[in-house]
Parts: C-alpha cells; sequence; structure tokens
C-alpha cells in the first residue's frame, strides 16, 4: 500500500505551498464547528436530535421542527469537517518536497474528529451530563492545538520550527500562560455547566447542572474563573512586555492581538453577567474564547524552542542575530 501511495503521490504531487492552504482549511473548519456546537447549546437544540448515531429511533434525520435542525445541521456539519481532516492526512503523503515530521501530526486531526464525534453522541445519550459536554468542548481546544501546529509547521522547512526566537525567561513565561489559558477555559466550561444554558430548553428534557457548592456553584466557579483569566491577563502583558525587548516580531504581534481578545472577554463576561446570561452574549463568548485560545496556542508555537543559557547572561533575540 505504501509503495501505491509513493506511486500516486509522485503522479499527483502538491507543493508545500498548496498543502498549507489544506492544513488552514481543516484548522477554519474545527473552529468553525465550535461555534456552531456552541449554538445548538444555547439555542436549547442540543437533544434536538434524541439519540445516536441516528437522529431518532427510527431515521438518521430529524424532523422538520427548528431545534431538530439545528441539531441535524451541526451533525451533518462533521461530515464535512471530517472531510477537512482526512484530506489534511492524505494530503501529506502527496507534497513534495516530502515532509514526513507532519505525518503523525495530520493523522491527529481524522482520530480528534472521530474522538468528537464520539463524546458528542455520548453526551446526546446521556442527555447531555455535563461532564461529557465539558469534554466534548475541552478535546475540541485540543483538537485545535493539533490543527494550528499542523498548519504552522507546514509553512516553515522542518529546520526553522525548532527554533529559538525569544530569550529563556520569556519562551518558558508563554508556555506557562499557554498552560494557564487552558486552565481558564475548563473552568469556564464548568461556569456554563452550572448555568441555566443545560441545552435542551428547547425540547423541554431536564438536564442536570453541576451543583458542587450548592445554589452558589454558579457564582463561585464564575468569580474563580474570573480571578484566573485577570492572572492570566497580567501574565500575558509581561510575556508581551518581554517580547518586545526579547522576542520576535510574530511572537510580540501574537501577544498584542491575545491581549485584545482576552481583553473584550473579561468586557463581556462582566457584561453578560451583570444581564443574567443572555444566550447570544454567551456565544459571542464561547466564540472569543476560541479564538483566545488559538492566540495562546500561537504564542507558543512563535515562542519556539528554550534556549539554552549559560548562568548570568541574558543576551537578546538582536543581540544574537547581530553576532
Amino acid at each position: 500500500m505504501r509503495t501505491r501511495l509513493a506511486a500516486f503521490a509522485d503522479r499527483h504531487p502538491i507543493s508545500p505551498e498548496r498543502y498549507s492552504q489544506i492544513a488552514f482549511a481543516a484548522l477554519v473548519l474545527l473552529i468553525l464547528i465550535v461555534f456552531t456546537g456552541a449554538a445548538v447549546r444555547l439555542t436549547g437544540s442540543g437533544l434536538g436530535c434524541p439519540t445516536w448515531p441516528k437522529c431518532t429511533e427510527t431515521s438518521v434525520h430529524s424532523s422538520l421542527d427548528t431545534h431538530g435542525v439545528i441539531e441535524f445541521g451541526n451533525r451533518l456539519l462533521t461530515f464535512v469537517v471530517s472531510a477537512g481532516a482526512v484530506g489534511a492526512w492524505l494530503g501529506v503523503f502527496l507534497v513534495k518536497p516530502a515532509r514526513p515530521d507532519l505525518k503523525y501530526l495530520a493523522l491527529s486531526l481524522p482520530f480528534g474528529v472521530l474522538l468528537q464525534a464520539v463524546i458528542g453522541g455520548l453526551s446526546v445519550l446521556f442527555q447531555l451530563a455535563p461532564g461529557w459536554v465539558m469534554a466534548h468542548y475541552l478535546v475540541s481546544m485540543v483538537l485545535l492545538l493539533w490543527a494550528f501546529e499542523l498548519w504552522w509547521r507546514s509553512l516553515r522547512a522542518p529546520d526553522e520550527v525548532r527554533t529559538v526566537t525569544a530569550d529563556r525567561a520569556t519562551v518558558l513565561l508563554v508556555r506557562g500562560l499557554y498552560v494557564f489559558a487552558f486552565v481558564a477555559i475548563a473552568l469556564g466550561t464548568m461556569s456554563t455547566a452550572a448555568g441555566p444554558h443545560a441545552g435542551a430548553s428547547g425540547t423541554g428534557e431536564f438536564v442536570g447542572r453541576l451543583d458542587f457548592f450548592g445554589d452558589e456553584t454558579l457564582r463561585a466557579v464564575i468569580h474563580i474563573h474570573g480571578v484566573v483569566v485577570a492572572l492570566l491577563g497580567v501574565g500575558t502583558v509581561v510575556a508581551w512586555w518581554m517580547s518586545r525587548r526579547r522576542g520576535s516580531r510574530e511572537l510580540t504581534t501574537t501577544l498584542l492581538l491575545t491581549i485584545a481578545l482576552l481583553a473584550a472577554q473579561g468586557v463581556l463576561g462582566i457584561v453578560q453577567y451583570r444581564l443574567e446570561l443572555p444566550a447570544e452574549m454567551v456565544w459571542v463568548h464561547v466564540a472569543l474564547a476560541t479564538l483566545t485560545w488559538v492566540g495562546y496556542v500561537h504564542a507558543r508555537a512563535a515562542a519556539g524552542v528554550v534556549p539554552e543559557q549559560a548562568p548570568g547572561t541574558h543576551e537578546t533575540v538582536a543581540a544574537r542575530q547581530a553576532a
């Protein structure tokens, strides 16, 4: 099979530039389905298709009511996303010159989409239990990490991927912020899981909510989430300031855009809380959170590898380049 694939690649090669376009398309599709998945929940359509893998006990498609169409439409979009993920995986075998360093990363996309489909199905079968819905979103964030890494690496030659673009302290701080951002997102999913948007309001099913602090669960989780995001914001501003002096332009610009997204998130979060969490604003909050996560993933990639640094040295990127 490998010989046949190699022969096909020789007859139908694609350029690195074309493959980067394919990888970028897969990334965009994976972001899009996060947006539509959030819309399914926030319109109360999460059980518009009450079973899985069929939509109903007797049919693979939904009834023509609004909530059924919304949920079934999101399931149909999964096939488009799957095609993009599989295309990114198969396309990597056709790139000339070959990029074997991308093959396992490309394989992670169809694997991740399949895992997402299974978790999404289990979420329906377990009546949108908070744990399954939270897992569904968090796995999406991991899948976006893989997709972004694939696209970002495809834009660069193999020897350019692991380069030094900032000093040791800046790289370590950016990597720490990337982990902290995932914690903030996890707390955000907990806030939603304790809030009023259970995902089935349109079809009338009861969905349990997180209640480990009793009636104060939502308020407590939101406050913890707010503190974590505030610390994340301060750390990101510090990283941006350090990057201006010791990092690459790509890293500095990425951190600045991420700060803007984070600030918008903060303002929106306060407003939506005071307005008692209207669904439309929560959807925008989820969309911005997804883009903010992509920002931190980009910053982690742009920061490059952790450089070796002798004790007492504080050389900058500019100084290294001048040397």
